[in-house]
């Protein structure tokens, strides 16, 4: 799986070209291995944290769809992008019901419908828009309590329900898997998705085709691939991610990398609603602070911990270019024996 960082950042036209075009190449490469034809992949750019100027590079270069997040932000970037012909959104992150309305206002698929209270909030919304709605039905394949979606053993009885909501159209399913660098521990969730498929299929009861898979992102999309996906969700397709705030230690990474490269471990911060789990660009099995840091920072007023942080969370730190000066900051220390408190653990 390569690096986030062997991909520029996007923001020329022939950058954002290259970017589509070498992800292209490695679904095509995935779909040889297990002898599939790439038209059945379709590749689902994401757009969370992608400013409006780059939605329409991507619009130029033939990119029609895209995914987003956050609902209210993918309704912002609809309307401002309204002018763009036969543009399509899908919403991919969890929705609250509350919030049902936007979907049914704009969008033409919803990917992470995970409850019957969530179906029966988007049926009243549509039927006032007098939309229909492409759903996926959201499955948590790798059992996480940090992850929504239904456990596979709930699947079949709650999709056997959905044929009461007329305006949601049922297309498949989609899981987010285990986040890992590790293949022996990803592949299993999106083999668990393709056999919940087959199982649904054989329910003639339910009536539905379930053509659809959605899984695979950035790191993982090619094993995604070669277990089945027809969807893959992937950001890099639009732009590399900024680097993240890492904090630093002492600890060897297990493939050489330098320590501003690691994912460490926020267990510690999770109750914190500021924590936040930031992801290593070469997706080992390490998670980062910076979230849990800028939590502490910002209860104990230590400013310099705050400021790097909401940094961190806006994507424009580099910890790569600022690593002597983190290592110097007063909060330092202490996290540095809490990260290797958490590594010996694991």
């Amino acid at each position: 799986m390569p690096a986030f960082s062997s991909y520029p950042t996007a923001s020329r036209l022939d950058e954002l070209k290259h970017n589509v075009e070498a992800i292209r190449s490695r679904i095509a490469a995935a779909c040889a291995r297990v002898g599939r034809d790439p038209a059945e992949v379709r590749l689902l750019p994401v757009s969370k944290t992608v400013p409006i100027d780059r939605l329409r590079l991507a619009y130029a270069v033939g990119c029609r769809e895209f995914g987003e997040n956050k609902v209210q932000e993918a309704h912002h970037k609809a309307e401002a992008t309204a002018d763009l012909e036969e543009v399509r959104w899908a919403v991919i992150g969890h929705l609250q019901t509350n919030k049902a309305k936007y979907v049914a206002r704009f969008a033409s698929e919803f990917q992470a419908l995970d409850s019957l209270r969530l179906a029966e909030a988007l049926e009243r919304r549509l039927q006032v828009e007098g939309r229909a709605l492409d759903v996926f039905v959201q499955v948590n394949t790798s059992g996480e309590a940090s992850k929504f979606g239904l456990p596979p053993e709930d699947v079949v009885g709650f999709v056997g329900k959905l044929s009461a909501y007329p305006a949601l159209r049922v297309r498949g399913l989609m899981t987010l898997a285990l986040l890992s660098g590790d293949p022996a521990r990803v592949r299993p969730c999106f083999e668990r998705l393709r056999r919940l498929r087959e199982r649904l299929r054989q329910e003639t009861s339910i009536g539905l085709e379930m053509n659809e898979l959605s899984m695979g992102m950035s790191g993982d999309f090619e094993l995604a691939v070669e277990e089945g996906a027809t969807t893959v969700r992937v950001g890099q397709a639009i732009s590399v991610r900024a680097p993240y705030l890492i904090a630093t230690t002492g600890l060897k990474h297990p493939q050489g990398r330098t320590p501003h490269e690691y994912r460490l471990d926020t267990r510690a911060y999770r109750r914190s609603s500021y924590s936040r789990e930031r992801t290593c660009s070469c997706r080992c099995s390490q998670r980062s602070v910076a979230g849990g840091l800028w939590s502490r920072g910002r209860q104990r007023g230590n400013s310099d911990a705050r400021k790097l942080g909401a940094a961190s969370r806006r994507g424009t730190y580099c910890l790569a270019e600022q690593h002597a000066s983190l290592r110097n900051n007063a909060w330092r220390p202490r996290s540095s024996r809490l990260v290797n408190r958490m590594a010996e653990r694991s």
